[in-house]
């Protein structure tokens, strides 16, 4: 296990990489440019702001993908680490930089962990930003077992799921899931831009849910494009293929005497659900493998008085189970009987849940399994153990 840690770079993801460290109890030293940065992260409990007096074990890069040799060539030069990974969402480009310049190019292995928010800086890090989301690592052809195995080291500390890749099939893939994705909300969200007032009044849940990426840091992200500008643009151009046939479609059923309707129809509805297909292959997040893998129930009769149901919600969050964990519909037991409320859970939270409303004076009336699907806690998989992708 790596027993110490330096972060070069305090924004969002550096500063959440220092609090999941110091949280784990290890020294974590903070180095950044920008002085009100670094000094926030300090504040928060990220680690001390001083230089380590010794190199330590890793440095994380957590700086811009067009920045990781420079800065990777001056911390080796400084002695700041024994291995060295980066968090930049490209991985191509650097990596060549990497072999070409750095002092020891044997010490570094390329990362980047798949999770971010839309807000940027120190102030928007979390420790558990990191929490069952995807760390891809691209190894060199030089890269040493010692650097790889101090970066899955970090993975697991930060609560990871480790992946190998080569660093050009990553860039191609996040081209597609990432990168032209932030463009494509960007264009949407801009065309906000000198529309009345009224219009912000319309702007509802879907239209937020699809732009919110587009607050990302500009600058920050014209690098990230610029650095993958190749990929990116191939997968522009596959949507500009389907944009002039969705723009033909939509020109037609627009039309008053459109030429084939019926085509247009056609094409349009296929091309929705084109994206309905394509979604239902994705594999479930780790909340909806929570979900699947069986969950139990807790039945809670309560009285009917005013502000009753507000109350049991109100204690039940305060236990972790809050309104989505409700099941629908709530109906009472038989035309006269008590209103019955029922939370679905894992198992394990709804055995805490049960007691915890127990002893609140709650009536709880039933608990158990919702499905026949049951895991076996007595085995684990090593979280370190990395998926291997060729792809």
């Amino acid at each position: 296990m790596i027993r110490s840690l330096a972060v070069v770079g305090t924004g969002l993801i550096g500063t959440s990489v220092a609090l999941a460290a110091a949280r784990r109890g290890l020294p974590v030293h903070l180095l950044d440019a920008d002085a009100s940065a670094v000094r926030t992260a300090e504040l928060l409990g990220a680690g001390t702001a001083r230089p380590p007096a010794e190199p330590v074990d890793l440095a994380v890069l957590a700086v811009p993908p067009s920045k990781v040799a420079d800065v990777l060539a001056d911390q080796q030069a400084r002695g700041l680490a024994h291995s060295y990974t980066d968090v930049a969402s490209v991985k191509a480009a650097p990596e060549r930089e990497v072999l070409a310049r750095a002092p020891r190019p044997t010490h570094f292995v390329g990362g980047h962990p798949l999770a971010g928010r839309e807000r940027s800086g120190p102030l928007a890090a979390r420790p558990d930003l990191f929490q069952d989301r995807v760390w891809v690592l691209t190894p060199s052809r030089l890269t040493s077992k010692r650097a790889f195995d101090r970066a899955l080291d970090l993975i697991a500390l930060c609560g990871g799921v480790p992946t190998v890749m080569q660093s050009a099939a990553h860039d191609e893939t996040v081209a597609l899931t990432s990168h032209t994705p932030h463009l494509m909300a960007s264009l949407v969200a801009a065309r906000l831009g000198g529309r009345s007032p009224v219009t912000a009044l319309l702007v509802g849940q879907g239209f937020r849910d699809a732009t919110r990426i587009a607050r990302g840091e500009a600058r920050l992200w014209t690098d990230i494009i610029e650095t993958n500008a190749g990929e990116v643009d191939r997968v522009l151009a596959a949507v500009q293929g389907d944009l002039d046939r969705l723009r033909v479609a939509v020109q037609d059923l627009a039309a008053r005497h459109p030429a084939d309707r019926s085509r247009a129809r056609r094409d349009l509805t296929g091309l929705l659900e084109r994206g309905t297909a394509a979604l239902e292959t994705l594999p479930p997040t780790a909340a909806e493998a929570r979900s699947a893998a069986g969950l139990a129930r807790v039945d809670v009769t309560i009285a009917e008085r005013p502000g009753e149901l507000a109350r049991l919600l109100d204690t039940a969050a305060a236990h972790g189970a809050g309104p989505d964990t409700v099941a629908a519909p709530l109906a009472p037991r038989g035309t006269d009987g008590p209103l019955v409320i029922r939370f679905e859970l894992t198992p394990a939270e709804a055995d805490t849940l049960a007691r915890k409303l127990a002893v609140a004076g709650w009536t709880v009336t039933d608990t158990g399994t919702g499905t026949d699907s049951a895991t076996d806690t007595d085995t684990a998989t090593d979280s370190r153990e990395p998926a291997l992708t060729t792809s």
